[in-house]
């Protein structure tokens, strides 16, 4: 059955009257419901964890695991799949309630803290950003009076090395981390948790009467240092939800409210959880809308702004836009193996688990299409290949095209059956030499629904 986010989103577009997706950047994933970013920098690269709105008519959220994307532009996304999921937490035995996460690098091993709704916060450690996380406590982290307020956690490592946890709706809380990242200093606050102060002065709680929204805190909070002071961005004002910010020279306040990052506009989902980091220059503000065909607030996706701070370092407030990041960070080689899943935007397109950590591309129609963004041929391209399965029923074809989903044909590679599903085989095909820097289009044609799925593909400079 086709994906009905792929499915809706080749009607959004034509009832766009032909705007095209070229420029659009957000959401920054169209293959499945994203919320709750959660970004990351690790050597060069940046991450988000997400968590994950299972497309369902349900009216509450259905969410049973957390999900990984990397960039090294800030235009082309690669899906990594499922990093973690409620199954890793053997103290639990809900099926459902996997809230927004977050991760951080500590010595080498990656921190994933997790809200299970109704459970607490749970961590789960792993020694690569990809997983396999393992619950190293076997029991709920985060030891409290009321677990039903316990979730969306945010993790910083202040310059002397001391990490902070905050999290909590309605109250905010926070646990000062021991170096091993598993554990909290229990000597302060109520057993080791600290409730913070909840007045007008730290967490704004007045009306914006021509916004016709509230400012007090509610959830979602998002600690981060920059411009020589602490910034905790949070979802503000109940239902429904604004991003809001307060300030103070510590990672423990005194806090100061600073006003609204993001208000209401049209596009944003009843809630909103903001995710905030630095990557090669920019700063980078992670939100999450409604905008996917047959999104709303419980089918949820991430996005993206850049950040911009005045000369006091107050935040200029955000406007959401479709195009996000428009200007990337250098360009992306065909000329090593690049995995299907990356893209930059996609129609049609649906991702499955590949059976090691990571996805692969698959149920693809005729029109449907994959474009990636600032793709440097250099002296040009001679022939692509591509890693394919199809069976005796299905197969079909990849138009290779730059500039456009209707752009200059560079050449056509058929996909013919391969033996059974997921049974996978290279196939090749001569290009039109192409030089310099293009956005470049994989058009799937043919006569059949679902008629192959795709591995990853290249391009070699000789024929």
């Amino acid at each position: 059955m086709k994906n009905p986010v792929a499915v809706g989103l080749v009607v959004l577009w034509a009832c766009l009257g032909g705007y095209h997706s070229m420029h659009a950047q957000n959401p920054i994933v169209q293959t499945l419901y994203t919320a709750d970013p959660a970004p990351l920098v690790h050597d060069g690269t940046l991450y988000v964890y997400s968590s994950h709105d299972e497309h369902t008519d349900s009216n509450f959220f259905t969410m049973h695991d957390w999900h990984l994307f990397s960039t090294k532009d800030l235009v082309n996304w690669t899906a990594h799949g499922v990093v973690a999921s409620l199954g890793d937490l053997k103290w639990m035995d809900r099926d459902n309630g996997a809230w927004a996460p977050h991760c951080i690098e500590r010595n080498g091993k990656f921190y994933l803290y997790v809200p299970i709704h109704g459970e607490g916060i749970g961590v789960l450690v792993a020694d690569s950003p990809f997983g396999p996380f393992k619950d190293p406590l076997g029991r709920r982290f985060i030891q409290s009076a009321n677990i039903w307020d316990d979730i969306d956690p945010t993790v910083l490592i202040d310059d002397d090395g001391q990490a902070y946890l905050y999290w909590g709706n309605p109250k905010l809380m926070y646990v000062r981390l021991n170096d091993d990242m598993i554990s909290y200093d229990t000597s302060v606050g109520d057993q080791g948790i600290v409730y913070v102060g909840m007045t007008s002065e730290a967490f704004g709680e007045r009306a914006e009467k021509s916004e016709k929204y509230t400012t007090n805190y509610e959830e979602g909070p998002w600690l981060w240092k920059g411009n020589g002071q602490y910034y905790l961005f949070f979802a503000a004002g109940g239902i429904p939800e604004v991003i809001a910010y307060s300030t103070g020279p510590t990672a423990t306040g005194p806090w100061s409210y600073g006003g609204v990052v993001m208000g209401r506009h049209p596009g944003l989902s009843f809630t909103n959880h903001s995710g905030v980091v630095d990557f090669e220059g920019r700063t980078l503000f992670f939100y999450h809308n409604e905008t996917l065909p047959g999104g709303g607030g419980f089918n949820r996706s991430v996005c993206v702004e850049e950040l911009s701070f005045n000369p006091d370092g107050s935040v200029v407030p955000l406007i959401p836009t479709a195009d996000g990041i428009r200007e990337a960070i250098g360009s992306m080689s065909p000329y090593s193996r690049v995995e299907a899943e990356t893209m930059a935007w996609s129609e049609g397109v649906k991702l499955a688990p590949d059976g090691r950590p990571g996805v692969y591309v698959t149920d693809l129609d005729d029109g449907d299409y994959i474009q990636l963004r600032n793709v440097a041929f250099a002296q040009g391209a001679r022939r692509f290949e591509v890693q394919a399965s199809a069976t005796e029923r299905t197969g079909g074809s990849i138009e290779i095209r730059i500039d456009g989903r209707d752009g200059e044909l560079l050449g056509v590679c058929e996909i013919k059956s391969t033996g059974t599903a997921g049974e996978w085989g290279l196939h090749s095909c001569p290009v039109r030499g192409v030089e310099g820097i293009h956005d470049l289009y994989l058009v799937f044609k043919g006569e059949n629904s679902a008629l192959f799925a795709i591995d990853w593909w290249r391009f070699d400079s000789e024929g």
